[in-house]
């Protein structure tokens, strides 16, 4: 590979199904997790430094809106939520929200993992991604 040559391409929507399965983006066989949230720093399978993709506030905040969407949305065109007593439709609509919260957020963390993968962003690239090198 020549100065003025681009790395090969890394698929896109691979590495994010992969890691939306919790596997690993480069190999798909390794966990991306060793435990709820927390990043191997290597694939156990292949070796690969996952702990140099940065999912810091993505993941959550897709989380937020995914779950606002499937939730909350169709909630707020249900008659029956603004006439039922409030004790009901409080706890009928946390425990959802909690549930699917919880279920889709290491889902979402690992495809953006997987996307920082693809399009070969890393922590070492966090200076070109802030405002603060304009100061």
């Amino acid at each position: 590979m020549g100065p003025w040559s681009l790395p090969p391409r890394r698929k896109l929507l691979a590495s994010m199904g992969r890691g939306f399965r919790g596997r690993c983006p480069h190999c798909g066989k390794g966990p991306v997790f060793w435990r709820y949230l927390k990043v191997w720093e290597a694939c156990p399978a292949c070796g690969h430094d996952l702990d140099a993709y940065p999912s810091d506030d993505g993941p959550a905040y897709f989380t937020i809106l995914i779950v606002g969407q499937l939730v909350i949305a169709p909630l707020m065109l249900l008659p029956a939520v603004w006439t039922a007593p409030v004790a009901i439709v409080v706890p009928a609509t946390l425990v959802p929200l909690g549930a699917l919260t919880l279920v889709l957020l290491p889902r979402i963390k690992g495809a953006v993992i997987g996307l920082h993968y693809a399009l070969r962003v890393t922590r070492a690239d966090a200076h070109r991604h802030t405002a603060d090198s304009w100061d």
